[in-house]
């Protein structure tokens, strides 16, 4: 397990509001920002550094587990969104695949693709900034927001060039600017650059989902107290940009290349490949939405007219039916 120092920055100071006892409204609103204050973290930030991915399936491409020293966090990237990794979340999957101009099959299968190539980018030790403000989530472990700095710069903008997440998001100044606007101009010039280029998710249809971005870009490196710094990073398909990941040192190390198992992105079915009639329990569990209960009532409810009777299948409605169908022939 990597060490981690915590340091906050102190270029900001606070003073005691005045006291007065004979407006107690005034010490009603003083209560509420305490409580505000309290929800939203502190407001400067903290820098943790030294962090280490923790594997997780949980993890996705823009939220994922932590290690920092002994403690760890569960980390919300600001100002990025990438797209839901399994159908739990439906609407959202909807919204998303709408945005890419894609299907929600698709969608899926962007969010795996970012999900690895965060893995991978977060191979090595990583800073993470953050306020600890509240990103909520299902998780047990609190979720807060981050700015996450690698070897190559912030790992939102890599997400985004490479299109595998959009400019859409929480909202913050990153450390050392003073406001989020030039941030939120520099991630929509990387989102027009990949949406150009065809690839991620604005390069599905084109076969293009795991093409690199091929001109060079600058990702921010974030200071708290100065001005962010561009990076030049190395064309995303070199040698140099393809973290090698570390041999594992605890249980929270990441692995091997050999002991990693293929990504879902690469596991997924082409569409329209799979037959209702003739795949096996395994090919039937590499679809989303169908897992080896549903698999097996499948096979068992054999032989079909064709994949449109899928919905006669004990627990398959209207939503996993759109969601599946697209998979079979």
């Amino acid at each position: 397990m990597a060490n981690c120092n915590a340091q906050q920055s102190n270029h900001t100071s606070r003073s005691d509001p005045p006291l007065r006892s004979n407006a107690p409204e005034v010490a009603v609103l003083w209560i509420a920002s305490v409580d505000l204050c309290a929800r939203e973290g502190p407001k400067d930030w903290i820098v943790l550094e030294n962090c280490r991915l923790i594997v997780n399936p949980a993890n996705d491409g823009d939220s994922f587990h932590a290690s920092s020293g002994e403690k760890e966090y569960l980390f919300r990237l600001y100002m990025v969104d990438a797209p839901e990794t399994d159908e739990i979340k439906p609407g959202r999957l909807v919204e998303q695949a709408k945005y890419f101009a894609i299907t929600v099959p698709q969608a899926i299968e962007v969010g795996r693709a970012a999900k690895e190539f965060t893995r991978e980018k977060l191979s090595e030790s990583f800073t993470a900034f953050t306020r600890m403000s509240d990103a909520m989530g299902s998780s047990n472990l609190e979720r807060v927001y981050a700015f996450v700095q690698t070897k190559d710069g912030d790992l939102g903008e890599q997400l985004v060039r490479n299109g595998f997440a959009r400019n859409h998001g929480r909202k913050a100044a990153p450390p050392g600017l003073k406001d989020s606007r030039s941030e939120i101009e520099k991630l929509q010039q990387f989102e027009d650059a990949a949406r150009q280029e065809k690839i991620g998710g604005w390069g599905v249809d084109a076969e293009r989902l795991n093409v690199r971005a091929q001109k060079p870009a600058s990702f921010s490196v974030f200071v708290p107290g100065k001005s962010a710094r561009p990076r030049a990073a190395p064309l995303a398909n070199s040698p140099a940009s393809i973290s090698a990941m570390p041999a594992p040192t605890s249980s929270i190390a990441t692995t091997k290349p050999s002991e990693t198992k293929r990504s879902h992105a690469k596991e997924m079915p082409g569409l329209g490949k799979i037959d209702i009639n003739t795949a096996t329990e395994k090919e039937l569990t590499t679809v989303p939405g169908i897992g080896h209960v549903m698999a097996a009532r499948i096979i068992a409810a054999r032989p079909f007219h064709s994949a449109d009777d899928l919905k006669r299948v004990s627990g398959i409605g209207d939503k996993k039916y759109m969601l599946i169908r697209p998979y079979f022939q």
